[in-house]
């Protein structure tokens, strides 16, 4: 090999290894479990807060099959730190992540990825005695409630809007147990009900708090 050959191949390594560095690392995580709602989903997050949801399957118990659902939105840093410090705490999901009980109830396949330049993991479990995967199972599971409540909400307050009631009073119930995150991420839609005089003020003031919950203001004009 000549000394032009080497050069360009030590720039084209240089090259590459720059780009590998610049690039976020992610952490995803997906849930496939037929019958539920939704039957699958899957949450992505990299390490400078831009984050995406896709899910599938129907809006409500009632309706038919609907169409992929997909959001972008931006995590909140306490989450994207905790989402991080969990994947280092399970090693990245490297080893055995499952318990490995056949005698447990399915709870749906769930896949943790994490993905770094050229390291990449991927681990499949049905329940994990990791403490730290429990914890990102959890998250994970609850940034889904939350975007797939802003995803009714929508369908809603566009053609049903006296059903938006019974909705944000079941979202508040979740949020006051723990089970929601990322609510800034359905942000828009809970303004949306705030600013809509033609919804009930009970159901407007029930948005309003949970905005206020998520430290997000919203004009009322109530």
């Amino acid at each position: 090999m000549n000394v032009f050959a080497r050069l360009a191949r030590t720039l084209l390594i240089l090259a590459t290894t720059a780009v590998s560095q610049t690039q976020p690392a992610t952490v995803s995580f997906s849930l496939d479990f037929p019958e539920s709602i939704p039957d699958h989903y899957v949450v992505t997050v990299s390490s400078d807060r831009h984050s995406s949801y896709d899910s599938t399957g129907k809006l409500i118990p009632q309706s038919d099959p609907g169409d992929p659902f997909h959001d972008d939105f931006t995590m909140s840093p306490e989450t994207c730190k905790k989402i991080f410090d969990l994947a280092a705490k399970a090693k990245y999901f490297e080893g055995q992540v499952d318990s490995g009980n056949k005698k447990l109830a399915s709870t749906g396949v769930k896949v943790l990825k994490y993905a770094e330049g050229a390291k990449k993991n991927e681990a499949t479990y049905n329940y994990s005695p990791n403490p730290a995967v429990q914890q990102l199972t959890a998250i994970f599971q609850n940034i889904s409630a939350t975007l797939e409540f802003g995803r009714r909400l929508e369908f809603y307050h566009h053609h049903q809007k006296l059903a938006l009631e019974e909705e944000l009073k079941r979202m508040e119930e979740m949020a006051k147990s723990r089970n929601l995150d990322e609510i800034q991420a359905v942000a828009p839609i809970l303004q949306s009900i705030v600013a809509d005089h033609s919804v009930l003020n009970v159901t407007r003031m029930r948005a309003q708090r949970l905005l206020n919950g998520a430290n997000i203001t919203a004009a009322s004009g109530f």
